[in-house]
């Protein structure tokens, strides 16, 4: 079994509360808009990161981390990206490259708004783990962990942050 913690949209912040979750973690999965090297090292410290780029990071950011990752977690394959939208209405990039090769778990970030979906007509999951940074219009700064065992994605469970000022 592997324990998940699923941030995005970090805008360059992380406090203790984060990293306390990210200790509790084997995978660390960052979907976008990280906002500096200081927050992937400091994650890379608490365990294994996964990470892709968001529309705010720089040219440095993205040659480190790309615009889109598929892996496998045990028998779970994901795909990562930032902007993706929701089923059914993902945006027209990704809407093609989960067509063509639908993963179990889709996963994005971007719209700093919390949603885990299932696609029904895919057989995907999708999951938006909201934004646990400080900048955005979010009000809530939220994450997601959870679980894969084997090919199943299980113990999801949203951790709130408090409020984003």
């Amino acid at each position: 079994m592997t324990k998940i913690l699923l941030l995005s949209d970090t805008h360059s912040h992380l406090d203790d509360v984060i990293l306390k979750y990210a200790q509790q973690a084997d995978e660390i999965w960052h979907a976008g808009d990280i906002g500096s090297f200081e927050v992937t090292d400091t994650l890379k410290k608490m365990g294994a990161l996964r990470a892709v780029h968001g529309n705010i990071d720089d040219a440095a950011m993205q040659k480190e981390h790309p615009l889109d990752l598929r892996f496998r977690c045990e028998n779970v394959p994901v795909y990562m990206t930032h902007i993706g939208g929701y089923p059914p209405k993902y945006n027209a990039r990704t809407r093609a490259l989960v067509r063509a090769n639908p993963p179990k778990l889709f996963i994005c970030g971007h719209s700093h708004i919390l949603k885990v979906i299932w696609d029904k007509d895919l057989g995907v999951l999708h999951m938006n783990p909201g934004a646990c940074g400080r900048h955005g219009f979010h009000q809530m700064r939220t994450m997601l962990r959870f679980s894969v065992d084997g090919s199943n994605i299980q113990d999801l469970e949203v951790v709130e942050l408090g409020k984003r000022g």
